[in-house]
């Protein structure tokens, strides 16, 4: 069975440096990550806040970490998320963009925001729908505080691959033609998508970054 260090090293040989690694922690115990800490990743995705605020503090030494929130933001958690972690990437509506910006001005923070998008129809799964996003960027783009990156998408479980690929080249597409609408703070330069069963289809459709975790750490059940 190949070690942490190993598979770390395997992912790194197969995508372009370009590209980010996060690996996703849920579940993970800390000395997991410290190995993928070792092997030189220094990215790490949390859903949960109770769960990362308790290993952020058995990580504390480990100065150089971006911490990276990638779950559904309860609206009485979300100051905790932006105090907590660099990338937010799940975003998912215009009235958390704009509690999120509120609540860091408050703090004088700006956040790395990634806006969540779904452009297959998926009730399981939050964020905007195509058109529903264009219809909200004019109010996205003034909202000054968010330093908004890029698309964030999760995928509906059963694609196929070329059905997965397809999805993927959409919420790139849509990223370029927001790009050419030229507002002022929406950067688009970043695209998350991507995890342990399709982040290579995702990286051909152009991903930025890739969130990974049973493919680092194995299944997880419980924490270890």
């Amino acid at each position: 069975m190949s070690s942490i260090s190993q598979k770390i090293a395997s992912i790194e040989q197969e995508i372009p440096q370009s590209v980010k690694l996060i690996a996703i922690t849920k579940q993970v115990g800390t000395s997991a990550m410290r190995e993928a800490y070792l092997a030189g990743v220094r990215d790490f995705g949390e859903n949960r806040l109770q769960e990362a605020l308790s290993k952020q503090q058995e990580l504390e030494d480990l100065a150089d970490v971006d911490w990276h929130f990638i779950g559904h933001i309860q609206k009485n958690k979300a100051k905790k998320v932006i105090e907590n972690f660099t990338w937010i990437h799940s975003v998912d509506s215009l009235a958390l963009a704009q509690r999120i910006n509120r609540l860091a001005e408050e703090l004088d923070l700006v956040p790395k925001v990634f806006l969540q998008v779904k452009v297959l129809p998926d009730p399981n799964k939050y964020g905007w729908s195509a058109e529903n996003l264009w219809k909200d960027l004019e109010q996205l783009d003034k909202l000054e505080y968010l330093n908004i990156r890029g698309l964030m998408t999760i995928l509906p479980w059963g694609l196929s691959s070329a059905e997965a690929f397809e999805a993927f080249k959409q919420v790139a597409h849509l990223s370029t033609e927001i790009k050419k609408a030229d507002y002022s703070r929406l950067s688009m330069t970043e695209l998350s998508m991507g995890m342990s069963g399709d982040y290579k289809l995702a990286i051909q459709a152009g991903a930025t970054q890739i969130r990974l975790g049973r493919t680092i750490f194995g299944e997880r059940n419980s924490k270890t």
